[in-house]
């Protein structure tokens, strides 16, 4: 764990400060190939709990495990083989895949209902999931270093870019929580080869906007990333533009939102984003993958 004392001052200077008052918003990535989607049963062979918050499940889905992008999630039926209610699937994000023992991992907080009732499945038992779905990271050919910006369960959108990126980019993560007991993906960062691993919290006020500015800047500030990639915060979305700004580098943000079909039937998850058309991008489909840039004039 990497050990911060909260800055006096806020971040950046007021030149810095003024140039990312301008207007940010979604911009749909360039569309790629992607896996081809599977709906299958599968076996539950781990349920446990990870932390005080969240659960991890893995099952066996290697068709998904062997294809999934990073970034990229299923939708999970939570309602049981003959029953009807909870009757709408989740999404979740890959927290991880074992493509030799053709498994994948979630993790989810236990906060209503569905995830009462996902709490309980044992293992050995069946559960049905579609995947891979959405839109994932883009790190293309020359991207040589990354700063992954995750908090609560939005980590988990970030952690097979470490998973898979980590032995040929060199990859900062940051995982922000309310208190310690409730982080997630610190240790996993480390054996996929994350060079440093700031454990952040409210309690002890290491996560605030301002304490991680000063922190990633004395890190970074000698060799930036070429990419800034961020989950589960809207302060970490503004933390990243002002990061952004400094050092010159691209942002990509994974948007979290309520989902019907995940495969774009319903339409029921647009972004709000900019579009040409009469409806704005759907996260599912366009996304939850974005990039997050500044607009030109006009609000986001």
């Amino acid at each position: 764990m990497t050990t911060m004392t909260p800055p006096a001052a806020p971040p950046g200077s007021a030149k810095e400060t003024a140039s990312v008052q301008k207007s940010w918003g979604l911009v749909g990535l360039q569309r790629a190939s992607r896996p081809r989607i599977r709906s299958l049963d599968a076996e539950v062979v781990e349920h446990r709990p990870l932390t005080e918050h969240y659960r991890a499940m893995t099952v066996v889905a290697p068709e998904i495990a062997s294809t999934a992008l990073p970034g990229q999630f299923v939708m999970l039926t939570v309602a049981r083989k003959n029953r009807t209610v909870p009757a709408l699937p989740r999404p979740m994000a890959i927290y991880s895949v074992d493509v030799e023992a053709g498994t994948v991992e979630i993790l989810y907080g236990v906060v209503g209902d569905g995830t009462r009732t996902l709490a309980g499945f044992d293992e050995g038992e069946q559960i049905h999931l579609i995947g891979p779905l959405g839109q994932s990271f883009d790190l293309g050919r020359g991207t040589r270093s990354a700063l992954l910006l995750g908090r609560g369960i939005g980590t988990c959108s970030l952690t097979t870019v470490a998973q898979q990126y980590g032995d040929s980019i060199d990859i900062t993560a940051v995982t922000s929580g309310r208190r310690q007991e409730s982080l997630i993906g610190a240790d996993f960062y480390r054996r996929h080869g994350a060079r440093t691993v700031f454990e952040v919290t409210d309690a002890d006020g290491t996560s605030s906007p301002e304490c991680l500015h000063t922190a990633l800047t004395l890190e970074l500030d000698s060799a930036p990333p070429d990419v800034i990639l961020t989950c589960g915060s809207n302060r970490l979305v503004t933390l990243s533009e002002s990061l952004a700004a400094r050092w010159n580098c691209a942002i990509q943000v994974s948007v979290e939102a309520q989902m019907a079909c995940g495969i774009g039937y319903c339409h029921g998850c647009a972004s709000g984003a900019r579009s040409e058309g009469a409806e704005s991008p759907l996260i599912c489909n366009d996304g939850p993958v974005f990039a997050w840039e500044q607009l030109p004039g006009g609000n986001a």
